[in-house]
C-alpha cells in the first residue's frame, strides 16, 4: 500500500467558469498547494535557505487529465502520492476525488527539480535533494 497525502478543499465560486464547472487551470494550483502542504507536513518547505543559499522546486513537467466536472461548493480531496525520487527531482502523482463518493474526477502528475539559486548569475541550477528530505520522500514510495 502506498502513502497518500490528502488535502481537502471546497470548490470556490471564483474557481469556476460560466457553466459553474471548475476551470482547468485550478487543478494545477491545487496540485501545487497539496505539494506545499505535504512538504510542510514532513517538516520542510518548497522554498528554503541552506547554508545561505536559497533553494526551491521549479517544475520540469506537469499534466492533468480530466474525467468528470467538479462544481461550485463540492468537496474535493486532492491526493498526492510520491511516485519517484531521484537525486535532484521528485515525481508526484495526483488524484482529484469527490470527497463523499471517492469518485476520481481527474488525475495529474508533476515533476519538480530541487534547484539552488546562483545569485551571481541570477539563475537556478539543479542541486541534490538534502539527504534528510530525500530519506523522508523515499520512505513514502509505494512498497
Amino acid at each position: 500500500m502506498s502513502f497518500e497525502f490528502v488535502q481537502q478543499r471546497r470548490v470556490e465560486f471564483a474557481e469556476t467558469d460560466m457553466a459553474g464547472i471548475v476551470h482547468f487551470a485550478n487543478f494545477f494550483r491545487w496540485m501545487e498547494s497539496a505539494e506545499h502542504a505535504f512538504l510542510r507536513s514532513i517538516g520542510f518547505s518548497v522554498h528554503t535557505a541552506t547554508a545561505g543559499q536559497a533553494t526551491g522546486w521549479p517544475r520540469l513537467k506537469v499534466g492533468c487529465e480530466y474525467q468528470k466536472p467538479l462544481r461550485f461548493e463540492e468537496l474535493v480531496d486532492v491526493v498526492l502520492v510520491v511516485r519517484e525520487v531521484r537525486n535532484r527531482s521528485v515525481r508526484y502523482g495526483f488524484e482529484f476525488r469527490r470527497a463523499e463518493s471517492h469518485e476520481v474526477v481527474a488525475t495529474g502528475e508533476a515533476v519538480a527539480v530541487h534547484a539552488a539559486l546562483d545569485p551571481s548569475a541570477g539563475r537556478l541550477e539543479a542541486a541534490p535533494i538534502p539527504e534528510e528530505l530525500r530519506s523522508l520522500l523515499l520512505a513514502r514510495l509505494p512498497a
